[in-house]
Formats: structure tokens, C-alpha cells, sequence
């Protein structure tokens, strides 16, 4: 006893609402008015703010050793790192706003960020970034 279902119109419309959500949701989040590129690079002791589109190499130290993060075309990456599992090298190339890598055992932080055409930083006039937990 098998029964077909069969997708009447308003389950299409309801796809086709979901699939444009999620598409201009995705559009949204992810391009911006960016004019001002910048990589953050955050060590235990030192931070280090880099324009994307520089040409940099890295040498960040850590409690584990030196972790390498390379700067070159407009894309940042670690590009080795003293860690056991080298999931920050694995984690690849970056190269949008808000996107990050981290080598947690060495206590390294890349981060992707910028200004608004109108000068002020993505996060806010104040340059502070809040999460959920920090509200």
C-alpha cells in the first residue's frame, strides 16, 4: 500500500519562499559595502592589523612555538603552525568580512574586518563587536 504525494502549488510557493529567504539571507550576511579590508592577527602578547590586499608574512608567537600567518592576495591563512591537530592550517584561505581562523592551542586569532563606505567600522560607531552573550 504505497501512496504517492504529490506537491500541489502552494507547497511550490512555499519552496520557492524558502529558497529566495535563505538565498537573499546568504547575499545579506555575506557581501557588503566594504571599502577598507583588514586582517587582525591577535598573539598572546601582540596584535597586528594588516590591509587585505598586503603582501605580509606573519610570525606570531604562542605558547607553543611559532605559529606563520601569510597575507597575499587579499586572502590570509595560516600557513603553518606548531599545534598537533593543525586545524588552523587546514581551516584554508579567508578572505570575507567576518570570517575567522583560530589556533586555540596556541593562542593565535585571524579576523577579517572593515569599514563601511561612510567610514564607520561594520561593528558600530564604537568599534566594539558584541555577541549574543555579551548583549
Amino acid at each position: 500500500m504505497t501512496r504517492k504525494l504529490r506537491l500541489k502549488v502552494f507547497d511550490f510557493i512555499i519552496i520557492i519562499l524558502a529558497l529566495f529567504f535563505t538565498s537573499y539571507s546568504a547575499y545579506a550576511i555575506y557581501s557588503g559595502p566594504q571599502t577598507n579590508t583588514n586582517v587582525i592577527i591577535r598573539g598572546q602578547d601582540s596584535e597586528w592589523v594588516f590591509p587585505l590586499n598586503a603582501e605580509e608574512t606573519v610570525e606570531v608567537q604562542g605558547p607553543l612555538g611559532t605559529t606563520l600567518v601569510r597575507i597575499h592576495g587579499s586572502e590570509a591563512w595560516v600557513e603553518s603552525s606548531p599545534c598537533k591537530n593543525q586545524i588552523c592550517v587546514a581551516a584554508g584561505q579567508i578572505h570575507r568580512y567576518r570570517n575567522w581562523i583560530a589556533c586555540l592551542p596556541n593562542n593565535v586569532f585571524l579576523l577579517i574586518d572593515g569599514n563601511t563606505l561612510d567610514g564607520n567600522t561594520m561593528e558600530g560607531n564604537d568599534g566594539i563587536v558584541t555577541d549574543s552573550i555579551s548583549r
